[in-house]
């Protein structure tokens, strides 16, 4: 049995000519989506990974904008440009990048961001609307992954599914929207004891650890058939790895993600997918 091969590049284009499309739509209503990006400091990950967003938005019409900042900007610095971004009727979507240098704080930068513009989905008024079922605006690498499920027409009711993150940015949004679709979901992480024995009996593993010398998942850790999402990425004896080697997984999974290639790119797919959402909100509040 070589199982389904869950093409993130694909799914992530064609979320991309939905989005472009939208744009057109907002533009014709005298809407023109902006994406602000905040960037602190010259971390080279994160520069690449500002400017690959930036690419992106420039494919399917996303008006950009990008403010790098000094690696020693105080809080109150960091703070005041994001309430200029926030009170800036032409930016609809602010993305602080993440991680930031040890004088900021993460959760006072996070939740200075409006709700309204927070593309990232990390604001504690959209993590509590994710819990109540009511949020517009969620995490992107977690509506990435529901994403590839929808597109696969997979059906996640009453699937047993092991999570292995409880990160904010992964493994805790994941849980609110699986349980939306009527899983039953089990959060593991570094302190879970029987983590093989939990893995063999899930419907689905979606495992996020990315870190390759305190975790593998293996072919033995998973039943016939099952499911594997692969969030991680990694760097691992010269190659870019997730938490499984996608070749011996496939073998065994009725569906699976590589990686590189497969949840990666629908993590900038779904920014530009809620950077239009945030721009269609603005436009029904006369913002």
């Amino acid at each position: 049995m070589v199982g389904v091969r869950i093409d993130g590049k694909n799914i992530a284009q064609s979320v991309k000519e939905r989005v472009k499309k939208a744009v057109t739509e907002l533009k014709n209503q005298g809407i023109s989506p902006c994406l602000a990006t905040v960037l602190v400091g010259d971390n080279p990950a994160s520069a690449t990974y500002v400017r690959n967003k930036h690419k992106a938005c420039e494919e399917v019409g996303i008006v950009t904008k990008d403010h790098k900042l000094d690696a020693n900007i105080t809080q109150s610095e960091l703070t005041r440009i994001i309430d200029e971004l926030n009170s800036d009727n032409t930016v609809h979507g602010i993305l602080v990048q993440l991680p930031l240098p040890k004088q900021l704080d993460e959760f006072t930068t996070t939740s200075r961001i409006s709700p309204l513009k927070d593309v990232d989905g990390l604001t504690p008024h959209n993590v509590g609307l994710l819990a109540m079922k009511k949020a517009a605006l969620v995490a992107c690498t977690p509506s990435g992954v529901m994403e590839m499920f929808d597109y696969h027409s997979i059906d996640l009711e009453g699937k047993n599914v092991v999570l292995i993150n409880r990160s904010n940015l992964v493994g805790k949004p994941l849980y609110h929207l699986l349980l939306e679709k009527n899983a039953t979901v089990l959060t593991c992480h570094s302190k879970t004891k029987n983590l093989t024995e939990l893995c063999q009996s899930a419907d689905v593993i979606i495992t996020a650890v990315g870190d390759r010398n305190k975790f593998t998942l293996t072919p033995e850790m998973i039943k016939e058939g099952a499911i594997i999402i692969d969030v991680a990425i990694s760097r691992f004896q010269d190659k870019l790895v997730g938490d499984s080697d996608y070749d011996e997984i496939i073998k065994k999974a009725s569906f699976a993600t590589p990686v590189p290639g497969g949840v990666g790119p629908m993590t900038v797919a779904m920014l530009l997918k809620n950077t239009i959402t945030a721009a269609s909100l603005s436009s029904k509040i006369g913002r």
